[in-house]
């Protein structure tokens, strides 16, 4: 298998797709740990690319706030519901994606 080189991939889809696609998937299979390997896989490929743009700090902090949103979702799902809750953590996640690494090029 041939990935793409780290620092070409954009990883604000990535967040977007990890978090609302593993909602999606966990909820319409109902099975969640299946939502929490897209939820995974989307993280990993996306922290590939946060280390080699950005270095470990920013990694760091991207990655925390990707399985933040994760974790806040849940209890923010039971004030204002489960899909607005997800899209809002989805677009911080991918927001912040976009401006502490997809707007910068690589550190190399």
């Amino acid at each position: 298998m041939n990935l793409k080189p780290a620092a070409d991939v954009q990883t604000a889809p990535l967040a977007a797709l990890g978090l609302v696609g593993g909602y999606l998937v966990a909820r319409e299979s109902g099975i969640r740990p299946l939502g929490g390997v897209l939820l995974g896989a989307c993280g990993a490929y996306a922290g590939r690319t946060w280390l080699a743009k950005r270095g470990p700090l920013i990694t760091v902090v991207l990655s925390a706030l990707y399985l933040g949103g994760f974790g806040a979702s849940h209890p923010l799902a039971k004030r204002i519901g489960a899909w607005p809750a997800v899209l809002a953590v989805s677009a911080v996640s991918a927001g912040a994606s976009y401006a502490l690494s997809d707007a910068h090029r690589s550190t190399d």
